[in-house]
């Protein structure tokens, strides 16, 4: 049985989710908080499997109960939200980032068509994060540095990087592309795994960590160095020869549309030999099998290693099937990019 802690302030809201979450046999609601210093002291006081956390609440929001139980009780917090405000979303990816697993979206009413779909997509999300291993996130204050691995050289061109995240993703990539400089010589393309409705969210968030430009890829545009390319909501994006993005209403690959599969695929078609593909923390195997493709394309392939990474599946499935050429920390991959692009 998963010991399910809620944390939201609205009454009703409160009482919703304790009802929905309740009535699954493999849950249990082991307590409800009306705002953020409830939480955190109910987590310390229960200890539950995993948190539903509001973002905005009284006494202390949903991103500093994140950061404190994060330091003082680590357990699996997924952030919720009805709200796709800036401000919202800025506070759900700080949430993120201070070590929450990921953002699902809070049901609408009962008389909205999407209820039921959304309900099923919020308990499947609580279960599967519940499983999820965490550890204690230090004070940055506190925070041990990690010795410095330089990658092994590389004489290739560069010309394109890809990126795949899942699970732990925006705090992975918002480590590297701040470690990136403004003036990178290549454009970046990213498949990040997330509630529909955030990547907006999401985009603006990075664009803000980062001195290069991020936006939301638009069907056709031409790929620009320094710009880092973040695909839509529900369409599969590759790239052509001629660097422009390529949006299409495909299936789903492993599951996924974006799907980081069908960028890596796409890429390793036309520019493996130039490309960096990057493979980040995230469930299952999404993105193995194509940046296996693009190695044996002649490109460089990293993934994250498995101290940094919030769930290992899927560069540990990369790992295993011989597609990872480097197995790096965040901070470290971005010095690869830095020392590769730079050799140019």
């Amino acid at each position: 049985m998963i010991r399910v802690l809620v944390a939201e302030d609205s009454a009703v809201t409160r009482e919703y989710l304790v009802y929905l979450l309740g009535r699954d046999p493999g849950l249990e609601v082991a307590g409800a908080a009306r705002d953020g210093q409830e939480a955190l002291d109910e987590a310390k006081r229960l200890r539950p499997d995993v948190i539903l956390m509001d973002v905005h609440m009284p006494r202390m929001n949903g991103y500093e109960a994140t950061r404190r139980i994060m330091e003082e009780a680590p357990v699996p917090i997924v952030m919720v939200s009805a709200s796709l405000s800036m401000d919202e979303t800025a506070m759900t990816f700080q949430a993120l980032q201070a070590g929450a697993l990921t953002v699902a979206e809070k049901p609408p009413g009962l008389d909205h068509p999407d209820h039921a779909a959304v309900a099923r997509r919020l308990v499947e999300t609580v279960k599967s994060m519940a499983e999820v291993k965490v550890v204690r996130r230090w004070p940055r204050r506190e925070r041990p540095a990690l010795p410095p691995r330089p990658a092994r050289p590389s004489s290739r061109k560069v010309q394109l990087i890809a990126i795949g995240a899942s699970t732990g993703g925006p705090a992975a990539l918002s480590e590297i592309l701040r470690n990136l400089p403004g003036d990178l010589g290549v454009p970046v393309l990213v498949v990040q795994h997330i509630a529909a409705g955030f990547v907006p969210g999401l985009t603006e968030w990075l664009e803000k960590q980062t001195p290069l430009t991020v936006k939301l890829a638009e069907a056709e545009e031409t790929a620009r160095p320094g710009v880092v390319y973040v695909a839509p909501d529900g369409w599969q994006m590759g790239v052509t020869k001629d660097f422009r993005i390529r949006l299409t209403k495909a299936p789903s690959l492993n599951g996924f549309c974006p799907s980081v599969d069908y960028l890596f695929r796409s890429v390793a078609e036309f520019h493996g030999h130039s490309a960096i593909g990057v493979l980040l923390t995230g469930m299952g195997r999404d993105g193995a099998e194509g940046l296996l493709h693009l190695r044996q394309a002649g490109g460089v392939s990293i993934v994250q290693d498995e101290e940094s990474s919030v769930v290992f599946g899927m560069p540990g499935e990369a790992v295993r099937i011989g597609a990872a050429e480097f197995v790096l920390a965040p901070e470290e991959i971005a010095g690869a990019i830095r020392s590769i692009t730079m050799r140019e």
